[in-house]
């Protein structure tokens, strides 16, 4: 079972390498952009899994720029907590 299957585990990943991130001095801003480059990969080479992906991917693809700037940094802002360390 792939980490992208459930969104749980997705979330928990998500958060686990943000943490790392910053424990290795990234800053905010560069995590931001990185979050962002993740979305465009994702939404371009990979099928959601799971509900929750479905629909990131929706507005993802409807989105402006600016306004997937907006979701990269929410998303961010949901796993700061999540992870596992």
């Amino acid at each position: 079972m792939s980490v992208l299957d459930n969104w749980n585990q997705w979330k928990d990943f998500l958060g686990d390498r943000l943490n790392q991130a910053k424990q290795q001095g990234m800053s905010q801003d560069t995590i931001n952009q990185m979050a962002e480059q993740v979305g465009d990969y994702l939404s371009q080479q990979v099928d959601p899994k799971n509900e929750q992906q479905r629909v990131l991917s929706d507005l993802w693809s409807v989105a402006s720029q600016e306004e997937q700037q907006a979701i990269a940094n929410v998303m961010v802002k949901l796993v700061q907590n999540n992870g596992t360390h």
